[in-house]
């Protein structure tokens, strides 16, 4: 069975634009890549303390369950040299699932809709870019009225280098 999946992708350690670039070309082998927004300096939230992110979103048509991507997704995350030692720290390459077709998913290291993705604008604005009028499965409301509601902040730029 196909589903649609959105997935947000963000580096910044190294070439952050080679990493976002390496890492969908991964991802095709986990499904077909459909969609992929622009490229997008971040300023980070949470652990501000680092680099800058390049962020984007991607939409992908895969057969998988969302456990078996969530391990293709980890297995490229670990074989791009990803190390998971400070929480929300610099890293090369980080990928989450965003949406599962409409899924709701609670497992143990999986949540689906990502629980923090309607706050941050860092995911929406790609997002929005290339899934506008995706509906948010227990929100109910689409990719781009969570966007507009988010609070001033978070820098967000569309990147013209990449």
């Amino acid at each position: 069975m196909h589903t649609i999946v959105y997935l947000s992708l963000g580096s910044n350690l190294g070439d952050r634009a080679a990493n976002l670039n390496v890492a969908i070309e991964r991802l095709g082998g986990l499904g077909e890549v459909v969609a992929a927004s622009s490229f997008y300096e971040t300023e980070p939230v949470e652990f501000t303390a680092q680099p800058w992110f390049l962020n984007c979103a991607i939409k992908v048509d895969t057969e998988k369950t969302a456990e078996g991507l969530m391990t293709g997704i980890l297995e490229i995350e670990r074989r791009m040299g990803r190390r998971r030692i400070e929480k929300k720290g610099p890293r090369t390459i980080d990928i989450d699932i965003l949406l599962f077709g409409n899924a709701i998913v609670e497992a143990e290291g999986l949540t689906i809709p990502h629980p923090a993705m309607h706050q941050r604008r860092f995911v929406l604005e790609p997002l929005a870019e290339i899934a506008p009028e995706v509906r948010h499965p227990v929100l109910k409301r689409t990719v781009r009225e969570l966007r507009d509601a988010l609070p001033p902040g978070q820098a967000v730029r569309k990147d013209n280098k990449n």
